[in-house]
C-alpha cells in the first residue's frame, strides 16, 4: 500500500496516490488518514481487493501475503488484508516478530524499532483467529538492506524452534530504478549464495520451506 503502482487508476483513488500517482511514501500521514478519514479506508479497501484479484488473474499459487514496509501492521490495513485475502484463498500472513535476544547474541547492542514489536503482536493474534499461518519468528528488520553473510549465518546458527522467515533484498548491484539508498544488495545476493550460509541452511536439522507447506 505504499511507494510503487498501484493495482487500480490513480484517479480513482487521489488520497492513497502522489502527484505522480504513485502510492504514498509519507507513511505517519498516511496511517492517520486512514485511521481519521473513512473516505480513505473505502479507496484503501478498493485498492487492497484489486491487488489481491490482479495476482489471482497471473493463475500462480499464493504462498503468503506481506505488506511493504510492513505496512500491514496498521490495524485498519491488517483488517481489510485478513478479509479480503481469504476471499483469495490467503492461507499465510508475515508477521515481523524478530526477537531481540537472537539479535542481541549475534551483535550485542543491535535491536529493532519497538512499535513493530507492539503491532506485531496484535497481528499474530488477529491472524490466529483467522486461521491464517504465520512464523514463529521472522528476521530481516533490525539489519534490513544489510543481511551481510556472517549476519545470515549467525542466524541460521540461532534458529529457534519451529518456523523462521529470513528475508532479503538481493541484487546484482546497488543502485537502480527504485533503489533504497544506503541498501547494500550486491552484498545481500553473496550473503544468499556463500558457502557457509549454505552449508548452515543444509544442515539435517532444518528443513528449507514455503508458508503453506509446513
Amino acid at each position: 500500500m505504499v511507494e510503487g503502482k498501484p493495482a487500480l487508476p490513480p484517479e480513482s483513488i487521489p488520497d492513497l496516490v502522489d502527484a505522480s500517482g504513485h502510492l504514498r511514501q509519507d507513511l505517519t500521514r498516511f496511517g492517520l488518514d486512514i485511521c481519521a478519514r473513512p473516505s480513505v479506508r473505502a479507496q484503501l479497501k478498493a485498492e487492497i481487493e484489486a491487488q489481491f484479484r490482479a495476482y489471482q488473474q497471473t493463475g500462480l499459487p499464493l504462498d503468503h501475503v506481506n505488506g511493504h514496509k510492513h505496512f500491514h501492521l496498521h490495524p485498519a490495513v491488517a483488517t481489510e488484508v485478513i478479509a479480503i485475502g481469504q476471499q483469495y484463498g490467503m492461507r499465510a500472513l508475515r508477521i515481523p516478530r524478530e526477537p531481540a535476544t537472537v539479535i542481541a547474541q549475534i551483535e550485542p547492542g543491535t535491536h529493532g524499532p519497538v512499535s513493530e514489536r507492539f503491532l506485531a503482536r496484535w497481528l499474530s493474534l488477529r491472524a490466529r483467529r483467522a486461521g491464517l499461518r504465520a512464523p514463529d519468528q521472522v528476521f530481516g528488520l533490525a539489519w534490513s538492506g544489510a543481511m551481510s553473510a556472517p549476519r545470515v549465518a549467525g542466524l541460521l546458527d540461532h534458529l529457534g524452534p519451529g518456523a523462521t522467515e529470513i528475508y532479503l533484498h538481493p541484487a546484482t548491484r546497488d543502485e537502480f530504478a527504485g533503489s533504497a539508498t544506503g541498501y547494500r544488495y550486491a552484498e545481500e545476493l553473496a550473503a544468499l549464495i556463500d558457502p557457509e550460509v549454505c552449508a548452515l541452511a543444509r544442515r539435517s536439522d532444518v528443513t528449507l520451506t514455503g508458508y503453506c507447506d509446513w
